[in-house]
C-alpha cells in the first residue's frame, strides 16, 4: 500500500483489521513476548471461562486476555494491583480492532506463583475458619487402631511402623495408599482420607509424606484436600516434608507434626514410660492402701476400747438399779405367791383325806370287778372273780357264797 498503486483501492473495515492481524502474526517478535505490568480490570467471564484485563505500567496500557485452558492452569487467583509477568502472542482481535496480549503462562513479579497461591489460599480459608484453634480434635491418648495416609512404597511408612513398633506395639495400623506427588496425587489423597474417616475403624488419622521442594508438595496445598481434613470426623495429624515445610494441610490438620516420625511419636504415648508410671502408681497405691488399713485399725482398736470403758461404766450405774429392781421383783412375786401356796397346802390337804391311797394305808381295803370297783355285795354272784387291793398288794379271790350280812366268808389264793 505505497505510493499511488493503491490510490483508487477502496477497503473494507474487516479487510484492514485482517492485514493489520496479518503483519501482528507474522512479526516473529510479537509471536511470544514476555511482558512485565500491573493487572487492573479483572474479570472472569462466568460463561465462557475467560479472563480478561489490562496489563499498564506507568506510561500505557494494553488489553489481556487469558482463555479458559490456560486459566484453570494458574496456581493463583490474579487480581487488581497485582505485578505480574506475563508470557503470550500480540495479535489483533478483529471485530474491535484492537491490538491486544493474548496470555498463555502468568506469575507473580517478585515471588513464586505458587507461593502467592498458597498465601492466597491460605488467608481464603482462615477466612472460612477452616484453621480455628477452637474447632480442633483432641488426640486420643491411648489409640487402638491409627490409619496412615501415604504412599505405600515410600520410606515414610516404614519409619511410622518402626516408630509406633518401638513406642507403643499393642496398636494396629492401616495403610491407605496414595499417590503423594504429581497431578493425581491431590485427588488420591483426598478419597483415600475420604475412605480412612468414613470406615469409621480409625481412632487417628496420620496424612504424611517425605521431604521435598515446594512443587513437590503441592498436592497438599490442595483446598480440596483442605475441606477434606476440615470435614473429617476422625482426629488427622499432617506430617508433610520437614520441620521448616508448611502446607495447607498442616494448617487443616487437628495437629501439624514437623516429620512422619514424629507424627508417629505424637500420635502413641511412650510404653516404657507408660509402664513405669503404672508400676510407680501401684506401689503408690500399695502403699497408700497398708497406710488406710494400718489407720483404720488403730482406729478401730481405739473404737473397741471406748465402747469397753463405756460399757464398763454404764454397767456400774446399772448394776444397783438392777439389785434393786430384783430384790422387787422377788418381793412382788413373794406377795403373789404365798396365798397362791396357802390354798395350794389347803387343797392339797383336802385332795390327801380323799386319797384312797390313804385309806388303805389305814387297814381297808378296796374289792375290784374287773377295773371298777365294787360297791356293794349285792352285785357280786357266785363262782366271779374278784380283785381286793390292799395297801401294800393284791389278792384275787372267787365268789363262793353272797351274803347280805356284813360278815362274808370267802376263799381263794393270793
Amino acid at each position: 500500500m505505497r505510493g499511488n498503486q493503491n490510490l483508487g483501492l477502496i477497503l473494507t473495515v474487516s479487510q484492514v483489521n485482517g492485514y493489520v492481524k496479518s503483519l501482528l502474526d507474522g512479526d516473529i517478535r510479537l509471536k511470544e513476548v514476555m511482558i512485565r505490568g500491573e493487572i487492573s480490570n479483572y474479570s472472569d467471564h462466568y460463561r465462557s471461562g475467560h479472563a480478561y484485563f489490562t496489563l499498564k505500567d506507568d506510561a500505557s496500557s494494553i488489553k489481556a486476555v487469558l482463555f479458559k485452558t490456560y486459566r484453570e492452569r494458574l496456581p493463583f487467583r490474579p487480581q487488581d494491583g497485582m505485578r505480574v509477568i506475563v508470557r503470550g502472542q500480540i495479535s489483533l482481535y478483529e471485530r474491535d480492532g484492537a491490538y491486544q496480549l493474548y496470555a498463555w503462562e502468568m506469575q507473580p513479579d517478585g515471588v513464586g506463583a505458587l507461593h502467592m497461591a498458597f498465601e492466597q489460599l491460605k488467608a481464603k480459608l482462615a477466612e472460612e475458619g477452616l484453621f480455628e484453634p477452637s474447632l480442633k480434635k483432641p488426640l486420643p491418648p491411648f489409640p487402638n487402631t491409627i490409619g496412615v495416609v501415604t504412599s505405600p512404597t515410600g520410606a515414610v511408612i516404614q519409619d511410622i511402623c518402626n516408630v509406633i513398633g518401638r513406642r507403643y506395639p499393642c496398636v494396629e495400623l492401616r495403610l491407605y495408599p496414595a499417590s503423594v506427588q504429581g497431578t493425581s496425587a491431590a485427588g488420591e489423597l483426598c478419597m483415600a482420607l475420604r475412605q480412612a474417616d468414613r470406615e469409621g475403624n480409625c481412632d487417628l488419622i496420620i496424612l504424611a509424606r517425605g521431604g521435598g521442594s515446594l512443587e513437590d508438595l503441592w498436592p497438599f496445598n490442595d483446598e480440596r484436600l483442605a475441606r477434606e481434613i476440615f470435614a473429617a470426623r476422625t482426629p488427622i495429624i499432617s506430617a508433610v516434608g520437614h520441620e521448616t515445610d508448611f502446607t495447607i494441610a498442616d494448617f487443616a490438620a487437628d495437629l501439624r507434626a514437623p516429620t512422619p516420625s514424629a507424627a508417629a511419636e505424637l500420635a502413641v504415648p511412650d510404653g516404657a514410660r507408660l509402664r513405669q508410671a503404672i508400676l510407680e502408681l501401684k506401689g503408690g497405691a500399695e502403699y497408700g492402701i497398708a497406710q488406710c488399713l494400718a489407720l483404720a485399725e488403730a482406729r478401730l482398736d481405739r473404737l473397741s476400747q471406748a465402747v469397753q470403758e463405756q460399757a464398763g461404766r454404764l454397767l456400774v450405774g446399772k448394776e444397783g438399779k438392777a439389785a434393786e429392781l430384783q430384790d422387787r421383783v422377788a418381793a412382788a412375786g413373794s406377795a403373789l405367791l404365798e396365798p397362791r401356796r396357802n390354798r395350794l397346802a389347803v387343797a392339797a390337804g383336802k385332795l390327801s383325806a380323799l386319797n384312797p391311797l390313804a385309806v388303805l394305808a389305814r387297814g381297808y381295803s378296796v374289792t375290784m370287778r374287773g377295773k371298777k370297783p365294787c360297791l356293794s355285795a349285792k352285785d357280786l354272784t357266785e363262782g366271779e372273780a374278784i380283785t381286793t387291793v390292799f395297801r401294800d398288794g393284791e389278792a384275787q379271790s372267787i365268789i363262793t357264797k353272797v351274803q347280805a350280812e356284813p360278815s362274808v366268808k370267802m376263799s381263794g389264793r393270793s
